[in-house]
């Protein structure tokens, strides 16, 4: 009864967290990305270089796991009106290029000194 309870309950979890195919790949692929941030991070400088790396990776995130609960978001932000929901694939999309930023920038950077 118990251990039957914690299944179902995590099952239910399961399948609030991933809601649908492209969440999961989206969800999957991004918390890799952002995991070998993390520790390269913590490898490379320390544990403080670390905790600025999980404030940097907070909002790109928070739009690739939760892109459609954030484009459906109007009302007042900063004193701007928000008047139209933003399509969750293209919060998505900023998300992706956000977390991928370093990469495409340390690419570069890396074949321009080559």
């Amino acid at each position: 009864p118990q251990g039957q309870r914690c299944i179902l309950a995590a099952q239910g979890i399961k399948r609030s967290l991933f809601a649908s195919e492209t969440m999961d790949w989206n969800r999957i692929l991004s918390g890799i990305l952002a995991l070998v941030y993390l520790c390269g991070a913590f490898f490379a400088a320390d544990a403080a270089t670390a905790l600025k790396v999980i404030a940097g990776l907070a909002l790109p995130m928070a739009c690739i796991w939760f892109g459609d609960e954030l484009g459906s978001y109007v009302g007042v932000m900063r004193g701007q009106g928000i008047t139209a929901e933003t399509p969750g694939c293209l919060v998505r999309f900023g998300g992706w290029l956000i977390l991928l930023l370093p990469l495409i920038i340390g690419t570069i950077t890396f074949c321009r000194a080559r």
